[in-house]
């Protein structure tokens, strides 16, 4: 029953997780991607609970996977916000020549 219970609760949370999206404009999606890289750890934490499983295998590929996605979903988001502030930095001017 265990594995039908955590498969009902993984796809409750693609189901919770797109609705919540879908919600916000798409002018503050890079905003808030900054700003959810914190929520990364709940991975870390699914890995970790993903250890009380039977089978020892099976947890340790779960467990890798999930540490896997947050590390990606940390690395992209702060690339992106770093793009982002990119953006609104002054350009600086280039002067070429002697100064003319």
């Amino acid at each position: 029953m265990e594995p039908v219970y955590l498969t009902f609760v993984f796809v409750l949370a693609i189901f919770l997780g797109f609705e919540l999206i879908s919600k916000v404009p798409s002018t503050l999606h890079t905003p808030l991607m900054s700003g959810s890289n914190a929520i990364s750890g709940i991975p870390m934490i699914g890995a970790i609970a993903s250890l009380q499983v039977e089978d020892p295998f099976f947890s340790a590929l779960l467990g890798t996977l999930a540490v896997a996605f947050a590390a990606v979903n940390v690395v992209g988001g702060y690339m992106v916000t770093d793009r982002m502030l990119k953006m609104f930095k002054k350009k600086e001017a280039k002067t070429e020549g002697g100064g003319k």
